[in-house]
């Protein structure tokens, strides 16, 4: 089994257990107060009720205890989080608004689909191409953050051949919620005859053109290599419409 998930799962079984004695304990200390202490059973308040030094020191250390214990299960979890395997394969993961990017030992990329082989430790270098992301993989019990400039790492144990979520755990954006990505677990076998297939379709980037490959260089439709002449203008020299050459009808001649 994968030790992360078998410790992340133990630290909550503990604490909700905890959570759920005390809930049961409180509420039965509660309603037993209700009745014991009703007006009814009590028509005149006892007022010889004072402090208790031994309840005090009770209720602080036991609490104290507990939260220790809790503390001390979530960091054994933490440090095994931490504790990367040496010899894991590699994975770089690369947050973008708003999809998964994923980057192979033999630098083969894909987007959105994770896919990795069945029993193996692999360590993932996380990195963000514009805003924070979180890369949450619910059934690993593994979350890190993803940093502009910074490079954080995460691990776990490919147990079971399956499909599993892949989240982004921190808001970053406008489509936050679209950033949804799968990691597909397969046999060693299938996942070496995936990763090694040279992917034979290509889309062609819309802004590039073969030219480095050719020689040519191909001109910009909206440009030519001409000078056009404005139309609003010809080369001889025309009389401005707006001005005429006759006499002023307001003139007349002399006598």
């Amino acid at each position: 089994m994968n030790p992360i998930v078998e410790l992340v799962d133990n630290s909550f079984i503990f604490i909700i257990a905890i959570s759920v004695i005390l809930l049961v304990g409180v509420t039965a200390v509660m309603i037993y107060f209700v009745f014991r202490y009703s007006e009814k059973n009590n028509p005149k308040p006892d007022q010889s009720i004072t402090g208790s030094t031994t309840l005090e020191i009770l209720w602080t250390v036991i609490p104290l205890i507990l939260v220790l214990a809790m503390f001390f299960y979530g960091y054994e979890g933490f440090k095994e989080m931490r504790n990367i395997p040496p010899n894991a394969m590699v994975v770089k993961v690369t947050g973008k608004m708003w999809f998964w990017h994923f980057e192979y030992d033999n630098k083969k990329v894909s987007d959105t689909l994770l896919y990795l082989p069945q029993g193996k430790d692999v360590r993932f270098e996380l990195m963000s191409a514009d805003v924070n992301h979180s890369f949450y993989v619910p059934a690993f019990r593994v979350k890190e953050d993803c940093i502009p400039g910074r490079t954080n790492h995460m691990w776990f144990h490919t147990t079971n051949v399956g499909t599993y979520d892949i989240e982004c755990a921190e808001y970053c954006g406008l489509n936050h919620s679209y950033m949804l990505g799968k990691v597909i677990v397969v046999p060693e076998k299938e996942y070496l005859e995936w990763v090694n297939k040279v992917d034979s379709v290509k889309t062609p980037d819309s802004l590039k053109t073969d030219s480095l490959k050719t020689g040519t260089v191909k001109t910009d439709s909206l440009k030519t290599t001409q000078l056009k002449q404005d139309t609003t203008k010809s080369p001889g020299s025309k009389k401005d419409s707006i001005k005429v050459v006759q006499k002023d009808s307001v003139k007349r001649k002399e006598k």
